[in-house]
């Protein structure tokens, strides 16, 4: 009698484990699951079941996803047509989501594959194996959605009694006993920035200068506008500890107090569109009234808005009045000019002419002046200008320019002697305080 021909059916082993604890042993889970299919196959020797030499391991991954590596390997194996059966310790080690299954299946059906769990023996080409398989998984989803509800409860719990729960930590705290402990020079640095935002009522201008001055964060990354309003909104630094939006008191030590919180929160409220219009109300144009056209008639500062950005500009009052045809230049950006006539006040206060004609007319109304100091004092302005504050850089603008007059070719500045005199002596009174405090 003829045997029948038997044909040969190549069998994957998968294997996995969520957890990484045990993987270290020299017999671990992911071993117990192997050894297990590979005598489920050896059982099936005679109907042809031959185990396939390649490992697909997913160790200390969860079932929650598909991108694993081991199970990626497995699926291109698949479509590459070198596995004809899948065989697995149980159906929640391939995967515990019924959507992520089906999309198994779908793969498996599309290349003849059969898939087969040696404690969960069927088939899946078989209506009644898919529907096993459906309530297999439905219950094996429905144990994993009750962990994952038992953990939320546990951690909301733990919040509500002021725990550290693990994940971000903020800047101003380090963990120590999975507890958040003052970190004290950080801790300077997050106060700083509170006080320095009640101070300025801008995050945009507070953030221009904590990266001028190189602050930086927990991970040593230059702050930025989206970490200062996270830092400011943060209630772990009034010894707080927030769940779902309601927060309960802390174990940890406040940095803030309650008082500074209140007051950065009460800029806050505004809309950052009117906190930033009270900025600029605050910072005057530097050269108002002392820029002029070509037409000799005095330019004025407008703006407008395009796409929420404001853009400045020094418009010609013949423009404004007028033909605009009438001036060649009829307007001018404003940061561009404001920037080139500050260049060129600085450069030009280093000029030998300069500081001369300046001690000449100093000396007359300061005792002992000597064409050192004059020269010592202008020098004194170029590092400091950089840490003014707008209006005083606009006081000094308005107190040494007499006038910008603009013309095709460029722009002449004219400087006030008398103006420079009265910087000179303002400069000169902050060099014995230098000395005092040295």
């Amino acid at each position: 009698m003829k045997k029948p021909i038997v044909r040969k059916l190549r069998c994957a082993v998968y294997t996995r484990k969520s957890s990484e604890e045990g993987l270290e042993q020299e017999f671990n889970s992911l071993d117990a699951q192997r050894e297990a299919c590979e005598a489920y196959i050896a059982s099936q020797k005679p109907e042809g079941w031959v185990l396939v030499p390649d490992r697909y391991d997913d160790g200390g991954i969860s079932g929650a996803t598909l991108d694993r590596p081991g199970l990626q390997r497995l699926l291109a194996d698949i479509e590459s047509h070198r596995v004809d059966v899948v065989v697995v310790y149980k159906i929640d080690r391939l995967s515990r989501a019924l959507m992520d299954f089906a999309k198994l299946v779908e793969v498996f059906d599309r290349n003849d594959v059969t898939f087969v769990s040696v404690t969960q023996s069927f088939n899946t080409t078989t209506s009644m194996g898919r529907l096993t398989l459906n309530i297999l998984l439905s219950f094996a989803q429905f144990e994993r959605e009750v962990i994952g509800e038992r953990i939320r409860d546990k951690f909301a719990a733990s919040r509500k009694k002021g725990m550290w729960m693990g994940g971000f930590v903020p800047l101003g705290y380090d963990v120590k006993d999975r507890k958040l402990v003052v970190n004290e020079v950080e801790a300077k640095k997050v106060r700083m920035i509170f006080e320095r935002f009640v101070k300025l009522g801008s995050a945009t201008a507070l953030v221009k200068e904590l990266r001028a001055e190189g602050i930086t964060g927990k991970q040593g990354k230059l702050v930025d506008k989206g970490y200062v309003y996270k830092l400011l909104n943060n209630r772990v630094y009034i010894g707080q500890t927030v769940h779902k939006g309601t927060a309960y008191p802390g174990e940890h030590q406040a940095i803030v107090s309650q008082s500074l919180w209140e007051k950065v929160h009460s800029i806050l409220v505004e809309s950052p569109r009117r906190r930033a219009a009270q900025t600029r109300t605050q910072t005057p144009a530097l050269l108002k009234g002392l820029i002029f056209g070509p037409t000799g008639r005095a330019m004025t500062p407008a703006h407008t808005r395009r796409g929420g950005k404001l853009y400045r500009y020094y418009v010609s009052t013949d423009a404004l009045k007028r033909d605009a045809e009438t001036c060649p230049v009829r307007r001018i950006p404003a940061a561009e000019i404001e920037g080139a006539v500050v260049e060129q006040v600085r450069a030009v206060l280093h000029s030998p002419e300069i500081i001369v004609r300046t001690w000449r007319a100093a000396r007359q109304s300061i005792d002992g002046l000597m064409e050192a100091d004059v020269r010592e004092a202008l020098k004194r302005l170029d590092p400091l200008w950089d840490e003014l504050f707008p209006a005083e850089q606009a006081r000094i603008v308005q107190l040494i320019v007499e006038r910008v007059d603009i013309s095709i070719e460029g722009a002449d500045i004219r400087l006030r002697t008398q103006g420079l005199t009265s910087l000179v002596a303002d400069l000169s009174a902050i060099q014995p305080e230098n000395r005092r405090a040295a």
